[in-house]
């Protein structure tokens, strides 16, 4: 068995302690459609894994970009949008797994999701993106049943925890983004 040294054990105190102040952010619903610039039911039509090697933030920094063709559920209208999240594998070797992406099974092309994104300038080597809000906790798969679409939920903390008709989503979401409108 390998010996820690001094000098690695207190890097990873340094680690424990910064890991020890980050916290997931549990989101409601409203909390969600407030944060978010927008949500959308929509196919997932392509996905890409991009690497940005950058003067000040580093190399080998991976990107997940997938694009979504369906509509807006805080609107109504057709849109397509990629949205991005970080991590991402270009080959076998080449790329970085990342605890907070969505999972392979959640990704593939042809699935039916919900997404929630926002704009952000930065998401990382100088990155614009629309990047998937809470990452996982962002996306959600749905299924087709004899009821209709159903959004499966991700538990208790996340902005969809129970299984939910895509209908009543549909239209909590458009209450909440209405009545955030109005409070302007």
């Amino acid at each position: 068995m390998k010996r820690l040294t001094l000098p690695l054990l207190g890097a990873l105190a340094i680690v424990g302690m910064q890991a020890g102040d980050a916290a997931i952010e549990r989101l409601t619903l409203e909390q969600m459609v407030q944060k978010a610039d927008n949500a959308v039911i929509a196919e997932i039509t392509g996905t890409e894994v991009i690497r940005i090697d950058h003067e000040v933030d580093g190399p080998e920094l991976y990107f997940t970009h997938l694009t979504l063709e369906g509509e807006s559920l805080v609107d109504g209208m057709p849109t397509t949008v990629t949205v991005t999240f970080p991590g991402g594998f270009i080959s076998e070797t080449e790329g970085v797994w990342n605890s907070e992406a969505p999972s392979a099974d959640d990704i593939k092309i042809g699935n039916k999701v919900v997404a929630f994104y926002k704009h952000v300038d930065n998401a990382g080597g100088d990155l614009e993106c629309n990047f998937l809000y809470a990452s996982h906790g962002g996306l959600f798969r749905t299924v087709d049943s004899p009821k209709g679409t159903i959004v499966l939920g991700r538990g208790e903390g996340y902005a969809i925890e129970a299984n939910t008709r895509l209908e009543s989503l549909d239209t909590a979401i458009s209450t909440i983004s209405a009545d955030q409108k109005e409070s302007l």
